[in-house]
């Protein structure tokens, strides 16, 4: 297995790139893809992952889980995921804190809980059952919010950290969400990631996102079709200079540019954390 040291810069694999990483690989610290489109025994698809891990290190992103669903928890899902983690051995294994199926039927969004103690419990339960499953800690990813619940008794933040503490995963922070989220929902941005743990974060996100005019409002969509926004760089800045040095990924899903776009934004944030760690910057303070 390869691992990973705490300060690298990677990207997402998509088959577009393929041909590009593998005959010139590109200096990345790691590679991510969606753990659900390698659900199989070999095949092209397959064989290309094999060959991006013996270049580099590989983080498994899940999005088909469904954590916080009343739905019980799909043992063929959990066994095909623990075949793939045997297989490629990942650095890193991630999921996120949402629902996405009721009654047997899936949604194509990853949908945000109440913030209720009832739900708490819920996910710490099923997370305690996926880890024992796969024998693997998991990291958990905050998602994007375009509405709240009435019945939340607590603030995102505070469900996320207690997630953390009571179920032992870590955390995968995704910096642009928790922006789309303040934005979207009335919060402070850094009171959100002043509030979360900083040993449990074990990587971040990074992203794209767009504006949409709404009769109420503007409304920000995390699109995954854009360069990170200023704003999400300097909240990146803020967090390493918090929870020092933490893998980052950048995530680039729709409408995929080239994979120098890609590598430039990755050496941008390798850039951001060599100006926070340099020894003239700011040392790292719980309250940047």
């Amino acid at each position: 297995m390869k691992t990973l040291s705490d300060m690298v810069v990677g990207i997402g694999l998509r088959q577009p790139h393929y041909r590009e990483v593998f005959e010139h690989r590109p200096a990345l610290g790691f590679l991510e893809v969606h753990s659900e489109n390698f659900f199989l025994d070999g095949g092209a698809s397959m064989h290309a992952l094999e060959r991006a891990r013996a270049a580099y290190p590989i983080s498994l992103h899940g999005v088909g889980l469904s954590l916080g669903s009343t739905d019980p928890l799909s043992h063929t899902h959990l066994a095909r995921l623990a075949g793939l983690i045997d297989r490629l051995e990942p650095a890193l294994v991630s999921e996120h804190l949402c629902w996405t199926s009721h009654g047997g039927v899936h949604s194509n969004d990853l949908l945000p809980l109440p913030w209720t103690e009832e739900a708490l419990d819920h996910v710490v339960r099923r997370l305690d059952a996926v880890q024992q499953a796969l024998g693997h800690t998991i990291l958990l990813e905050n998602v994007s919010s375009y509405f709240e619940y009435a019945d939340s008794s607590m603030p995102e933040w505070t469900f996320l950290a207690e997630v953390a503490r009571r179920s032992g995963c870590g955390l995968l922070l995704d910096i642009n969400n928790v922006f789309v989220s303040a934005h979207n929902d009335g919060f402070e941005a850094e009171t959100y990631l002043r509030a979360i743990p900083q040993a449990a974060v074990r990587e971040i996100h990074l992203a794209g996102h767009v504006r949409r005019a709404m009769p109420g409002g503007e409304l920000l969509v995390d699109s995954h079709s854009e360069p990170v926004a200023d704003a999400v760089w300097s909240l990146y800045a803020k967090t390493l200079r918090r929870c020092g040095p933490v893998p980052t990924l950048i995530e680039w899903d729709h409408d995929l540019p080239p994979l120098s776009t890609l590598v430039a934004e990755a050496a941008k944030a390798d850039a951001v954390a060599a100006a926070c760690f340099a020894p003239q910057s700011e040392p790292c303070d719980a309250d940047a």
